[in-house]
């Protein structure tokens, strides 16, 4: 007789706001984990309130808990009526690999649907290869934004 184990994976959850320090210090690790710079005063300062940069403005913000930890994040940040960028899309390096990113990304786009958004866009560095791999496995194909964040060097879109 042979035992079935089932693996019990975290379901993604809302993020709170007593959740911003652990999610930055997440974000933050993983940017200079790949020799980028955070930059707590503008591009990375939505993390310093996720309810108002996120929630109140129509979008969203999750994370993946695990181990009592916060291991990933993902927000869906309004741009207009039609239009979010994912953003902060980070998994702690132990946690790569096991298909979390795909559980993520997966929920933030059903999130996004949800918010009855029609394009997802986002913005990112060439380092983040796992990333961007994973983005263009989901249809994300490149466009050319008006401005891009000083750190990122290639933008994505796909549309719902």
């Amino acid at each position: 007789m042979s035992a079935v184990i089932a693996a019990v994976v975290s379901p993604v959850r809302p993020a709170i706001n007593r959740d911003a320090p652990a999610v930055k210090a997440l974000v933050f690790s993983v940017l200079r984990e790949y020799g980028l710079t955070p930059d707590p005063r503008n591009t990375d300062s939505d993390l310093d309130d996720l309810d108002a940069h996120y929630f109140a403005r129509g979008g969203w913000f999750g994370v993946l808990v695990m181990d009592s930890s916060i291991v990933a994040c993902a927000g869906i940040h309004r741009v207009d009526g039609t239009t979010c960028e994912l953003r902060n899309m980070h998994c702690l390096p132990a946690y790569r690999g096991r298909g979390f990113g795909r559980q993520l990304l997966d929920h933030a786009l059903a999130q996004a649907r949800a918010l009855k958004f029609k394009r997802v866009v986002l913005e990112t560095a060439s380092p983040l290869a796992e990333a961007i791999a994973l983005y263009r496995h989901y249809g994300f194909t490149p466009y050319e934004p008006e401005e891009m964040s000083v750190r990122c060097d290639q933008a994505y879109e796909v549309f719902l």
